[in-house]
């Protein structure tokens, strides 16, 4: 057998292989991180935008609008930095260690310092380090779920010779990162660490691009439809420039300035600060949100997927009752499998716990004489105990397997042979039981005669005295937490490994849609569209396995569904990973945290609950901002490309179209703090571009409507001058493009909903500057003048006439914002 590495060679290898990790999907380090913020579609816009502000030769908006962009990424990246520390903070506290054979001695070693060559010593109960090569074995079982999603242990065994070549999962002499040792003990040759391992296959995989989630589908559609509507308007401004043989400097950079004045400057700054809101509310509730854009996905989300186990239920086996070979309550049972599990030796199941745990029997007046262990080809374990005169060997584990090595049963307190007619009986009843969600142990004994060793041939001819029954009880609360989630418009699906009856009992504990379960087998014969026709009706899926899991997120997220996926596991990483948000817990394994967006301290359904509603929240503050930006922009942005037809002048300056579009923006840098009202938390936030458009499309040209009007007033009835008529459109524009804040930024009556303090203290002081500016020094540069007292009375009364007609339309284009359906 191989001696182990030297420290020093151990440090060697290490160099040359790294640390046994897998490598981290999208990790770059935080200067990549950064550098990605700025592949934001919206953020090449804006600086496009502040670089055409400098051409210009407006420096000061150029300034402005880089110096926002910049902002909303820097605090983006601290916001998303700090909790992905925070979520690496959670890794160490739980990182693993494993026995390592080093300088001929075995010592305790971190995970991450294990090399190809490494000796190490499994036992049961370990989680394997690393890909290894079995040097000794003996009775060694292994849990490969978290990598195969096999739910069994597999039986593994030292090399025969011919398979030493094999790689594969299924190899029997191997062991893999991740998986988990049940039973036995190994020594073990380690041949790959890290990305390396199967393990790290999985998190390679994680690397390629998932499928766009909901937040990138919408920001990219609201990006294209800025993109376009600027291109129409540059090119419409030019052509008329062009006919009315205006000088084409002028008309340039009268039609670029209108470009800008089109373009949200403020939205990454006021997403990012709506979304930073929500996530520290969200770490107050023990939720640690890795990405802010995951935060609006949450507030999208229309259908989470999870295990039962952890989610559902307790996760913590309970004994829930001991009945006869008919199903009668005794006693028997119970006493019978306390015996068997306070005398067997190695790991014990959290059965053997519940059993202990349920009753204190005295067991001092036994003698154990020898065991029998549990393996996976018989699935039942049993010991020899003595007392007085009496040897007893009593087996406990699987229904089907106990009973099939049984002649007799017990039944009040009488002994008789099973027939076919008792036999079909226990069957029966065993299965009614598990029907109703519980896990089945059998119990049998018989009466042995002294002898030195029993072995797995002595396990006949037994006495069935009847069945132990175990319930994973249901989470106090979850079901109102589950109805509270569907009555908030968040349908919840459960993928589970367990059988369909365990699953339809449980679901229906709970309130969850049982009439229809769908099986992993039924799920292989479907192709995608049908999968995912299917996977919009069915709330129970049983038997799958993590391929399976993966193509249900495909499936309905190419039915227009917002998938949320809750997991823990290396098989759950993939689905993580494809998930419009992705959600673990931070007892999950490294892989599954990595691949996530959320991870939840503790597996709590409240707090996901909670974070969808901050979601919603932040999602409709910067609705707001989108709803009012474009169509107000739109609307001034067209009168003036109109105005410029008829009028000898331009509408406005350029540098007055840029200090308008600033003061209009900087009155909405305190959206982020608006209330919201309940009934915009209720249901999904989807990315609208339709209802962005129609917006932009109806409210904009009430806004040119207005500015006619206003067009009007000054030229024929105030007979005002170039600098006065500048000097009125502005601040006439700035009003009702304000001031429509508080009609837009409710689904409602504008009078019943509250803004907040700041919001209203930011609109007031944009227009007071407004107003005032044409009598302070800067007027002259500025290019403003002091306009008569009839000026504002006509303002006062177009902008209370302008708010009440945008109301009558918004109720039409939007009733509420729950109708608003995604582009």
């Amino acid at each position: 057998m191989p001696a182990g590495l030297s420290e020093r060679e151990a440090r060697n290898r290490q160099a040359r292989y790294g640390p046994n990790e897998a490598r981290a999907a999208g990790h770059g380090g935080p200067i990549a991180a950064l550098l990605l913020l700025f592949t934001n579609p919206l953020v090449v816009i804006l600086l496009l935008a502040a670089s055409v502000s400098g051409f210009l030769g407006d420096k000061v908006g150029a300034s402005i609008i880089a110096a926002m962009v910049i902002l909303s990424i820097a605090l983006n990246f601290a916001l998303s930095y700090r909790s992905q520390n925070a979520a690496n903070r959670l890794r160490d506290e739980i990182a693993p260690t494993a026995t390592v054979c080093r300088d001929g001695c075995w010592q305790e070693h971190p995970r991450r310092d294990l090399v190809p060559g490494d000796l190490i010593r499994l036992a049961a109960g370990d989680r394997i380090p690393a890909d290894a090569r079995l040097i000794t074995a003996r009775d060694l079982h292994v849990l490969q779920a978290a990598l195969t999603g096999e739910s069994m242990p597999i039986e593994k065994e030292v090399a025969s010779g011919t398979e030493d070549m094999d790689r594969s999962i299924d190899a029997r002499h191997l062991v893999f990162l991740g998986t988990s040792v049940v039973a036995g003990t190994a020594t073990a040759l380690v041949f790959a660490t890290g990305r390396h391992t199967a393990f790290g296959d999985v998190a390679e995989a994680l690397t390629d691009r998932p499928p766009p989630t909901e937040f990138e589908r919408g920001l990219s559609g609201f990006s294209r439809l800025i993109m376009y509507t600027m291109v129409f308007l540059l090119l419409a401004v030019l052509l008329i420039g062009i006919a009315m043989h205006r000088p084409p400097l002028q008309t340039m950079l009268f039609a670029l300035a209108l470009a800008v004045g089109l373009t949200p400057e403020f939205m990454p700054m006021i997403t990012t600060v709506a979304l930073a809101r929500g996530a520290v509310r969200m770490a107050r509730q023990r939720v640690i949100v890795k990405h802010l854009a995951a935060i609006e996905d949450f507030g999208s989300m229309t259908v989470l997927l999870s295990d039962k186990t952890g989610t559902l239920t307790s996760s913590e086996t309970s004994l829930a009752a001991s009945v006869d070979p008919f199903g009668a309550a005794s006693e028997r049972p119970h006493l019978l499998a306390y015996l068997n599990a306070s005398f067997e030796t190695g790991i014990r199941s959290p059965l053997d716990a519940a059993i202990l745990n349920c009753q204190t029997l005295a067991v001092d007046e036994y003698r154990k004489l020898d065991e029998i262990p549990f393996d996976f080809e018989r699935r039942r374990l049993s010991v020899v105990v003595e007392r007085d005169d009496e040897r007893l060997l009593i087996v406990k584990g699987a229904p089907e397997s106990v009973i099939a090595g049984c002649t007799q049963y017990e039944a009040d307190g009488l002994v008789q042979r099973i027939d076919a007619t008792a036999m079909e009986r226990c069957t029966r009843t065993q299965e009614a039981f598990g029907e109703q969600g519980m896990r089945v142990l059998a119990v049998a004994y018989r009466n042995v005669p002294s002898q030195e060793r029993y072995a797995t041939s002595d396990e006949a001819d037994m006495t069935l005295a009847g069945f132990v029954l175990f319930a994973d009880p249901v989470i106090p609360g979850v079901a109102e937490s589950l109805r509270a989630l569907a009555q908030d418009g968040i349908t919840v699906k459960i993928l589970t490994g367990d059988n369909e009856r365990v699953a339809r009992h449980v679901c229906a504990q709970v309130g969850i849609d049982v009439s229809r379960v769908v099986t992993g087998a039924e799920i292989d014969s479907l192709g995608e569209t049908a999968l995912g026709i299917l996977a919009e009706q069915t709330s129970i899926f049983a038997r799958v396995t993590p391929t399976q899991k993966h193509r249900i997120v495909l499936a309905l997220k190419a039915r227009n569904c917002v998938v949320g996926f809750l997991g823990d596991g290396i098989n759950d990483a993939p689905s993580l990973h494809a998930a419009d948000v992705g959600i673990s817990v931070a007892s999950a394994v490294d892989v599954a945290r990595e691949a996530a967006d959320i991870v939840l301290r503790e597996r709590d359904l409240k707090a996901l609950h909670a974070g969808v509603i901050e979601g919603r929240r932040a999602f409709t503050n910067v609705m707001k901002y989108l709803l009012m930006g474009t169509s107000s922009n739109f609307g001034n942005m067209f009168s003036m490309a109109a105005g410029a037809l008829f009028l000898p002048f331009l509408p406005m300056l350029p540098t007055q179209i840029l200090l308008n579009n600033f003061l209009y923006d900087m009155a909405q840098t305190t959206i982020p703090t608006d209330n919201v009202d309940s009934a915009q938390l209720r249901r999904p936030r989807r990315w609208s571009v339709a209802l962005i458009r129609r917006f932009m499309l109806g409210i904009g040209p009430i806004s040119s409507l207005y500015d006619f009007l206003t067009f009007y007033v000054l030229l024929r009835w105030l007979h005002a001058s170039e600098a006065a008529f500048h000097t009125g459109w502005f601040i006439e524009s700035l009003a009702t493009q304000t001031l429509v804040l508080f009609v837009i930024r409710t689904a409602g009556n504008p009078l019943r909903s509250r803004p907040s303090k700041a919001l209203i203290a930011s609109v007031l002081l944009a227009i007071a500057i407004g107003v005032i500016l044409p009598a302070t020094p800067l007027a002259a540069d500025l290019g403003f003048v002091l306009l008569p007292p009839a000026f504002f009375m006509f303002l006062i009364a177009a902008t209370v006439t302008y708010l009440l007609l945008v109301e009558m339309a918004k109720r039409r284009f939007m009733r509420s914002a729950d109708e608003a359906s995604p582009a």
